[in-house]
């Protein structure tokens, strides 16, 4: 599951990373971007096969529904559905997409690791580079006949030290499988599936953070300070701020 991230990194230097061109979208930082909110993803331009930065609603919305309303039940995806279930088959055909992040954050499920009650940890790449997560977007033509383009986060089963935190993760894409991914380069079904696995764990870092990011308006640097908590040595890496 991932339903909070973080991404902090300013428009210009996130194009140059991505490699995105033509305009890119003032999007301010922010350390607690949650479903429903708006934040740049970044697509393949069909005509000039270039990559772009484009602000997109989190929370998908097929562009078959009658309405908006469940857009945050599909947050996330499983990769293991993608290709299959109604709400995401086409947009896996046509419509895949980067989601950027600077990390994004998890509450240990009840029971994992032993703990009895859920503390927040919060992920980065252990050499402070942004993610690039696999997702899915999709275009929802509003009654008014304005376009309302969202997509969704798709996570796989989580391995390594995730896996003591949550059962699932979101699929972290290293740069040699972006264009694949995006479809500048021919693929096939089963060959994009087989691209969505748990990002190795020596390049994760971990550690507690305050409950306070479970809360919509809390929004700060403040987040990604790590708190004492009873959590193993191992999930209490120094925060990549």
């Amino acid at each position: 599951m991932c339903g909070r991230y973080q991404l902090k990194r300013e428009p210009g230097a996130l194009a140059d990373y991505f490699e995105a061109v033509s305009l890119v979208p003032n999007f301010p930082p922010s350390w607690n971007i949650a479903p429903t909110q708006d934040a740049p993803v970044l697509r393949l331009n069909p005509q000039t096969g270039e990559r772009q930065l484009n602000m997109l609603r989190w929370g998908l919305v097929p562009h078959w529904a009658k309405d908006a309303e469940g857009a945050a039940r599909l947050m996330n995806a499983r990769s293991d559905g993608i290709a299959d279930k109604p709400s995401f088959r086409e947009a896996f055909r046509k419509r895949r997409c980067l989601v950027p992040m600077d990390g994004f954050y998890e509450w240990q499920a009840e029971g994992q690791g032993g703990g009895k009650s859920r503390q927040a940890f919060a992920v980065a790449l252990r050499d402070g580079s942004p993610m690039a997560v696999a997702g899915l977007w999709e275009g929802w033509k509003r009654p008014d006949g304005e376009w309302l383009r969202t997509f969704t986060i798709i996570t796989v089963e989580s391995a390594g030290r995730q896996a003591q935190i949550h059962p699932r993760m979101p699929a972290i894409l290293p740069p040699e499988l972006w264009d694949a991914w995006l479809g500048a380069e021919p693929a096939e079904p089963d060959e994009l599936l087989g691209l969505l696995e748990p990002c190795p764990d020596e390049e994760l870092a971990f550690w507690p953070i305050s409950a306070r990011v479970g809360k919509f308006s809390e929004n700060d640097p403040g987040l990604l300070a790590r708190v004492a908590a009873d959590v193993p040595a191992a999930l209490n890496d120094e925060p990549v701020m």
